[in-house]
């Protein structure tokens, strides 16, 4: 499928790829973990890192942000990835979708959890955690209010710092979902999107 007029080709996106000698030493050093496959990113240079990338500065703290939230909060990997997948989903962001399914599987999403998130269905018989975390995902992005009670049930799984965090994390990919819908950031080659319509 052929890119959208705007989009550069070789960036995925709507602004071409960042340049590493135009960057100070500390961008360079963002530049080079998005670059290494071993970086710890699950999208590199064509993701929102990338894109943060044209404000270098922005891409220091972001990464630093992000890096506390995914790793150091103390979130199980299937909390972590379940909550983006989540706000992923509440923003239709195709591309997030895209870079997190697989992981949220690796990590132990059961995959009957991520169809529940994905095709939007009740959370009727599924673990508490995972059916707490995508209620406060659909109220919190969908209806824009969350229950008491919704609270109430994520703030006794996590507690005060972490629902602070939790919360913080799945704002944290809400700022990407709307960072790659604005710069219309496409999905690698050859790749169907994964989300329905």
């Amino acid at each position: 499928m052929p890119l959208p007029p705007d989009v550069h080709p070789q960036s995925g996106y709507r602004l071409p790829p960042p340049r590493r000698d135009g960057l100070d030493d500390e961008a360079r050093k963002v530049f080079d973990r998005y670059a290494d496959p071993k970086g710890g990113t699950l999208a590199g240079m064509r993701g929102p890192g990338g894109v943060r990338l044209h404000s270098p500065k922005l891409a220091g703290m972001a990464t630093v942000i992000n890096r506390y939230l995914r790793f150091e909060a103390g979130f199980s990997g299937r909390v972590r990835e379940l909550a983006i997948l989540v706000t992923a989903r509440e923003h239709d962001s195709q591309f997030e979708w895209f870079a997190h399914e697989a992981e949220a599987l690796k990590e132990g999403v059961p995959a009957a959890v991520v169809d529940v998130v994905k095709h939007r269905r009740p959370v009727d018989g599924i673990a508490e955690t995972d059916a707490a975390i995508i209620q406060l995902g659909r109220e919190m992005f969908g209806r824009h209010k969350v229950a008491p009670e919704t609270f109430a049930r994520v703030h006794k799984i996590f507690g005060d710092r972490g629902t602070v965090d939790l919360v913080s994390l799945m704002g944290e990919y809400a700022a990407t979902a709307a960072l790659l819908t604005a710069f219309d950031n496409q999905l690698p080659d050859g790749q169907e999107p994964l989300l329905p319509p």
